[in-house]
């Protein structure tokens, strides 16, 4: 290999060390309030996970430094060397990659007011995820992006250039900040991360699968819904844990044109959106059964009335709702052996969320507030959507009350990560936390 060859690729090999240095942990960087900050959970996997993929590549620079050094370089070609080095700039690209993903999540918590609610999100998001005996639910942050839609990067999926996710990322409208309609969103993809670590799809695709169907858009119906599964069953994780908030914030995110929400794309994983909404309000009647359903399905079809659609359109349309009864009993019953033979309403305890004890439990809550903070973060916002939609509070009360406890949430974390650390640190056995101190809120539920 030419000395001048040499020389080059040896400085361009320090020269990626130079810039790996720059990447420094996120612990060193980012400027956040503490009731900001990311669970120590969720820190601990990101730091570990990015340290180790920063550590391999710098060992690997330094193997190629070495070979560069060595005598088996003198006698490569200049090809043979440059590949190696593109191959450690192409992992070094993929270290930045992994990087970024993160960054971008981790700055929205410097920002002023956002980052402490998205700190309350990341609560909210843990408390909808869990399912104790089930799974051991991994750490789960929120960050926010522009558009109407959310979405989800799975814990223990691959990242881009490899290694798996340690944590599950979750993206939320911005323009969702802040009402009770986040729950909608963030519960969706809080249940693609449930539904995996279930297995909950491959065996609802087995069950839809074993349904007669009879001939034409009868049987199509049915490989639509298989097809839109994963989707389905986030939306069914959604109501069981947030009830009729889950549905009407789903109308806010697909109320789009026309043409959109009539849109048939067999590619799409996502169902028309026209029956997205109708199979949500259905799911909700069997799960939590009330008029109101049935009154929100009538305000979707009177926003979106399908007799001015084609034929075939109305024609597939009506096929869909014809079998939708049935696709609800399979959600409702189904019983996969990852939860032990039992439904997926029985294990996320929706007797205690039906509407009238959602209304109950506010009536309880204006008596006493305190009682609302120390309500799981979920059960609060099933309980402020219920209120939405009763009319019973307004979206300028719904606004205060819910950031009020989004702070309250986000600090309270914090202050009990902390005191967990100092009691490992001292030894010392944990004492009570006091209540976190916030802002009343502008009116309470």
């Amino acid at each position: 290999m030419a000395v001048a060859f040499a020389s080059w690729m040896l400085a361009e090999a320090r020269a990626l060390l130079t810039r790996l240095d720059q990447v420094k942990p996120f612990a060193l960087r980012e400027t956040m309030v503490p009731a900001a900050a990311l669970s120590f959970q969720a820190q601990t996997a990101i730091e570990s996970y990015l340290t180790r993929g920063r550590q391999e590549l710098r060992e690997q620079v330094h193997e190629y430094l070495e070979w560069l050094r060595g005598p088996q370089a003198r006698t490569a070609t200049p090809t043979q060397a440059h590949r190696r080095f593109v191959f450690l700039r192409l992992r070094f690209n993929a270290v930045l990659s992994q990087f970024d993903i993160f960054s971008e999540a981790m700055s929205q918590r410097s920002e002023a007011d956002f980052g402490v609610w998205l700190s309350g999100l990341d609560v909210v998001a843990r408390d909808g995820l869990a399912l104790p005996g089930y799974f051991d639910a991994p750490p789960v942050i929120c960050y926010l992006a522009r558009g109407p839609g959310a979405a989800i990067r799975r814990a223990r999926t691959r990242l881009p250039g490899g290694g798996e996710n340690p944590v599950a990322i979750v993206r939320i409208p911005r323009e969702r900040m802040i009402g009770s309609g986040i729950a909608s969103s963030l519960m969706h993809e809080v249940g693609h991360q449930g539904a995996a670590l279930l297995d909950l799809v491959p065996s609802l695709r087995k069950a839809v699968r074993q349904q007669k169907t009879g001939p034409g858009l009868e049987a199509t119906a049915w490989q639509l819904w298989h097809r839109w599964l994963s989707e389905i069953v986030a939306d069914l994780w959604a109501v069981a844990r947030v009830g009729v908030a889950s549905t009407a914030g789903l109308v806010g995110v697909v109320s789009l044109p026309a043409a959109f929400v009539f849109r048939v794309n067999t590619d799409d994983p996502h169902p028309i959106p026209w029956i997205r909404v109708k199979l949500s309000s259905a799911v909700g009647e069997a799960l939590y059964p009330h008029p109101q359903w049935k009154t929100l399905t009538r305000m979707w079809e009177s926003f979106y009335p399908a007799d001015s659609l084609d034929p075939d359109r109305r024609s597939l349309l009506a096929a869909l709702e014809a079998t939708m009864p049935r696709l609800v009993e399979v959600l409702i019953g189904h019983r996969p052996d990852s939860l032990g033979g039992r439904s997926l309403a029985e294990v996320m305890a929706t007797r205690e969320r039906q509407p009238s004890q959602l209304a109950t439990l506010r009536e309880a809550w204006r008596g006493d507030p305190a009682l609302m903070r120390r309500a799981s973060p979920s059960l609060v916002f099933a309980v402020i959507g219920q209120a939405r939609v009763d009319g019973a509070i307004s979206p300028e009360a719904e606004s205060g009350l819910l950031a009020d406890l989004l702070k309250e949430w986000a600090l309270r974390s914090t202050l009990d990560s902390s005191e967990v650390c100092a009691t490992k640190a001292t030894g010392a056995p944990r004492s009570a936390v006091p209540a976190p101190v916030v802002y009343p809120a502008q009116a309470v539920i």
